[in-house]
């Protein structure tokens, strides 16, 4: 796993960024930038491709991948395995996330995918029909248990730093609220296990519409609620502390409701899921850096003149890790141009505070 020493030592070796590339995260650090895993087709010129991108990044100086195990039916996860064993970089000197929640495929999508699920996973009763959402979706203990330890095969890991429960704003499509708080405090306290064990060193739970959507949104969930029910878990489990650390959403130019929409009661009122996240403890990894590709061709003036980096590449990626509060802005990488277009974006300073802030005034 990621550790103090391992991710010190990397930074210091790659010290040639700008002087907030390098940010807290746990009792280390993790790059504010981050190779993301999720498109392309689930193919093995795909896979090659990717294994080089990661290679590449790891080795250039970002030490944060994240993956999840439905991505491209399970390749994603396993050719982030096969990168990190054979990169030049230590395994306690990279941060590894991944999640489960969605039912996967195995390398390709079957003739059937119903059929599929129901042989797979309903048959043999690690889906209990009422928990499965939508024929894909399921967040119950047994199930994101399997997917773990499913997880840690593929990428060949014995620990894995941060595991999200995936979309759990899916199962608001069949269940209200207060069933699905109920059912992410018993997935959380299946999870605090695993990290006493040893199997993760933190978990938390990505999302794509649930926090930063305004409260009356039929995909909202309350960041402070799921920080309680994470607490809750903690001292079921009967850990001194949740292992709950990260949440991870979308944010960029296009998308910057995390930061504009507040939808979290804190101590002092509505808060943005941002700085909710923020005082709480929590680090954020933001998803949709790049908004899959859009923000290469397009981006308004404005904001871009404020933005530095040599590319608009560049300068939309340092839009994102501009945001208060963010930890690291996951980027897809899918070729090794990119990785090293990704990589430099990080030798530009982001924003600072007040010049972010004026980007919405």
């Amino acid at each position: 796993m990621a550790t103090h020493e391992g991710t010190w030592a990397y930074r210091d070796a790659h010290d040639d960024f700008a002087r907030t590339f390098f940010r807290r995260f746990g009792d280390g650090v993790a790059s504010s930038i981050g190779v993301g895993t999720y498109l392309g087709d689930p193919t093995d010129e795909r896979d090659d491709a990717y294994h080089d991108a990661i290679r590449t990044a790891l080795e250039s100086g970002v030490n944060v991948v994240d993956t999840a195990i439905n991505y491209r039916h399970q390749r994603s996860e396993r050719v982030v395995g096969r990168a990190l064993a054979e990169a030049d970089i230590d395994r306690s000197a990279a941060v590894v996330a991944t999640k489960g929640g969605f039912v996967p495929f195995d390398g390709e999508r079957p003739d059937d995918p119903g059929a599929f699920v129901g042989r797979e996973y309903v048959d043999t009763g690690l889906v209990d029909r009422e928990d499965l959402v939508g024929g894909q979706h399921c967040i119950a203990p047994a199930f994101i248990d399997d997917q773990l330890d499913r997880s840690l095969d593929n990428l060949g890991l014995d620990t894995i730093d941060c595991y999200y429960v995936h979309n759990p704003e899916t199962q608001l499509a069949q269940k209200d609220r207060e069933q699905v708080y109920d059912q992410l405090e018993a997935t959380f306290e299946r999870l605090e296990r695993r990290a006493a064990a040893g199997d993760i060193e933190h978990y938390g739970v990505a999302t794509w519409d649930a926090f930063r959507v305004p409260a009356d949104h039929d995909s909202y969930l309350s960041l402070p609620e799921v920080v309680e029910r994470a607490r809750a878990a903690g001292e079921s489990a009967g850990n001194t502390a949740t292992h709950f650390r990260a949440v991870q959403l979308p944010f960029n130019v296009f998308m910057a409701d995390a930061f504009t929409v507040e939808a979290h009661e804190g101590p002092d009122g509505s808060q943005s899921a941002l700085w909710f996240a923020h005082e709480a403890g929590l680090d954020v990894f933001t998803s949709a850096s790049m908004m899959q590709g859009r923000l290469a061709t397009e981006m308004p003036d404005g904001v871009e003149a404020k933005l530095s980096g040599e590319t608009r590449t560049q300068r939309a990626i340092n839009f994102a890790r501009s945001a208060p509060g963010v930890t690291c802005s996951l980027v897809g990488t899918g070729s090794v141009e990119h990785a090293r277009e990704n990589v430099d974006a990080g030798r530009y300073e982001p924003l600072g505070a007040d010049a972010f802030d004026a980007v919405f005034e």
